[in-house]
């Protein structure tokens, strides 16, 4: 691993019950602050017209109400779908995939999604169970991505395929210079290089990384806010302040915030990291002995 990637724990750690506790709440009318979450799923969805792939059951990992339940049926009609997600509440309002689009192509029965509530850790499926991992802006809430990455890895038959986008270093930087109380106000982000670590870690073959930078822009520092926590995504680290800000420190913060104010707006950047890799077929037994594969001849 790089330097950096022995290090992505140190400022901090993820406050797992607020995690659960902040998505419950927002749960109920996700969908009116969920339009960042759907607009990566679509650029997501749009990667894979570029993937040969044709899986039996596919794992949403970190699914929330389902947003990407839609593009993924329609992709894979005959696919067995899975949502798994930490908390209860997301999925019991979780979105069904349309069905005109099976009468359309005459596939006959829908097959719904099956939604588990379940930690991304410890994922209660068998071992080379799933074609595709997929998973739209899960990893930042989790305290260690690895483990969940190596349960990815398990769960994945050969060939089969991981896709998932999180959220990188350069989000919301303009929140974390406006405070600068030494508290946490925002997630713990981790650097794609890191990532790409770790996925090699796992066993996972060819990992590709990239990202991109998108500017969201706003009217006031409010309405910022309400847009977070409607789509649950306040801060939710250890390191967070627990009781209120003094108005002191509030009004230094709008002031400093103002200040980064260009062409009548306040900028939000968020860096997005996307990532896949395939689950390769093993050279070793668990008791350490190589696997040596002849091929016949064509």
């Amino acid at each position: 691993m790089s330097a950096g990637a022995t290090n992505y724990l140190v400022d901090g750690l993820v406050d797992r019950a607020q995690v659960a506790r902040r998505f419950a709440r927002a749960a109920k009318a996700y969908e009116s602050g969920d339009f960042f979450a759907r607009e990566i799923d679509r650029r997501m969805q749009e990667r894979l017209d570029y993937v040969t792939l044709r899986p039996q059951r596919i794992v949403d990992l970190g699914c929330s109400r389902g947003g990407s339940f839609a593009g993924l049926a329609a992709r894979y009609a005959e696919a067995e779908l899975l949502g798994l997600d930490l908390v209860p509440a997301m999925l019991r309002g979780a979105a069904e995939p349309p069905s005109h689009w099976r009468r359309w192509l005459g596939l006959g029965r829908e097959k719904k999604p099956l939604r588990i509530a379940a930690d991304a850790a410890q994922l209660p499926l068998a071992a080379a169970s799933v074609n595709l991992v997929w998973s739209n802006l899960l990893l930042h809430w989790l305290d260690d991505p690895l483990p969940a990455l190596a349960e990815a890895q398990r769960v994945l038959a050969v060939d089969g395929l991981l896709m998932f986008s999180t959220l990188g270093p350069d989000t919301l930087r303009e929140l974390r210079a406006a405070f600068a109380d030494g508290y946490a106000h925002t997630q713990r982000f981790i650097d794609m290089h890191d990532l790409g670590d770790m996925l090699l870690a796992c066993g996972f073959a060819d990992p590709v990384m990239d990202m991109e930078v998108l500017t969201l822009t706003y009217d006031s520092l409010d309405r910022l806010f309400a847009d977070l926590r409607a789509a649950g995504s306040t801060c939710a680290m250890t390191a967070r302040r627990h009781g209120l800000s003094g108005r002191q420190s509030w009004q230094a913060a709008r002031a400093a915030y103002e200040a980064m104010r260009q062409n009548g707006k306040l900028p939000a950047t968020f860096e997005v990291v996307y990532g896949h890799a395939w689950k390769a077929a093993p050279k070793q037994l668990a008791d350490g002995r190589a696997i040596i594969r002849f091929e016949r001849p064509g």
